[in-house]
């Protein structure tokens, strides 16, 4: 992807950011991250504004349990074949009482691995029945990478591919 593009795209990003009532904490997080954010862009094929808006709104900006306990920015569960670190906490998850229970979550070493873990987790090649079809998509249609990882089911919030656009 041409660079011109890429800071084309995060100009955007952070001019928006900035008229969000959460301005300064997106743009704080945006400085952290937006070099891991082009790195992974170019290698694994997954927008900037998309992985950003993800990491902030998952994570909190950066301050959620998840991201300062456990490193993990994009809320990734850890699944049948996750063999890393873990993180508990309640989240979404019942047991057969209906009671809620806690969810285990990956544990990274530190933000970075959770960017590149997220990478992989929708480029997985088991998911590519379900998160495939993003990556025949423009890297510029960031609307359509947010109404495509809700309809992929990234999320369970109805509004998801809106906050992320709001985000953006």
């Amino acid at each position: 992807m041409k660079r011109i593009q890429l800071l084309g795209t995060l100009c955007l990003l952070l001019s928006l950011t900035a008229l969000q009532a959460q301005g300064n904490a997106h743009q704080e997080y945006i400085e952290r991250f937006k070099e891991i954010a082009i790195r992974e862009m170019e290698r694994a094929g997954i927008p900037a504004s998309i992985k950003l808006a993800q990491g902030i709104l998952e994570s909190a900006g950066g301050g959620s349990v998840l991201a300062r306990r456990a490193n993990n920015h994009f809320g990734i569960k850890c699944g049948s074949a996750w063999d890393g670190k873990k993180d508990y906490k309640k989240d979404d998850d019942y047991n057969d009482r209906s009671e809620l229970i806690e969810s285990c979550f990956r544990h990274y070493k530190d933000p970075d691995a959770s960017y590149i873990a997220h990478s992989e987790f929708l480029r997985d090649p088991r998911k590519q029945y379900r998160y495939g079809f993003l990556f025949r998509l423009d890297p510029t249609d960031y609307k359509g990478w947010a109404r495509g990882l809700k309809q992929a089911g990234y999320a369970t919030s109805a509004t998801y591919s809106i906050k992320l656009i709001d985000i953006i």
